[in-house]
């Protein structure tokens, strides 16, 4: 015996280790990164969205403080979480809040001046106490959630604003008609890569 230790094997070092390093390359959090490589994305394509033209990323500055529609399509295009209905459940728990807790929302003028930056970092500090508002809802039991989730389309169909309204009558066909209790935890998982960044 040389005294040496041999190292053991430990199973799924090398992903382990492939997705720190992508982490660590795109600035992102580790779950995130470790969702890209499962999904098959190419790190490439990831880091060229962080790195479009000013017009195009206002255009998706624009998009990511419409809510609750917008801010969702955009979170889901952002953070991919693999299921189906995700970005329809992220509308919904952001009808939710605007609902039920409108106080956490950003003023109108606040959100409009954060997306002229063109920057994801500004509209995402703007928007945390909503997002956190919107991950605290996935906490409680899915009952409870739905029953929450109903009466705040409900209520937004006989709201006065029209993009209250609209939202409302949207998000409430895909209540009916849709099955998204699935895709809970892909909207979870996709708050938490939100929150959770760096």
């Amino acid at each position: 015996m040389t005294g040496t230790k041999r190292r053991h094997p430990v199973p799924d070092r090398a992903r382990r280790r492939a997705v720190r390093a992508l982490a660590a390359q795109l600035g992102v959090a580790y779950s995130v990164a470790a969702r890209l490589l499962a999904a098959g994305h190419r790190p490439v394509v990831f880091a060229q969205r962080e790195h479009r033209p000013f017009h195009a990323r206002v255009r998706d500055t624009r998009e990511a403080v419409d809510l609750p529609l917008g801010r969702a399509a955009h979170l889901s295009a952002r953070f991919p979480a693999g299921a189906s209905g995700v970005r329809t459940v992220l509308a919904m728990l952001y009808a939710t809040v605007e609902h039920e807790s409108p106080e956490v929302l950003p003023a109108v003028d606040e959100l409009t001046w954060v997306a002229e930056l063109g920057e994801n970092a500004a509209t995402d500090i703007t928007c945390e106490a909503l997002d956190q508002a919107a991950r605290r809802l996935l906490d409680q039991d899915s009952w409870h959630l739905w029953t929450r989730v109903e009466a705040a389309l409900t209520a937004g169909e006989g709201h006065p604003s029209p993009r209250v309204r609209d939202a409302a009558r949207v998000l409430g066909r895909e209540l009916r008609t849709v099955s998204l209790r699935g895709s809970l935890l892909g909207a979870r998982e996709t708050l938490d890569a939100l929150l959770l960044r760096p």
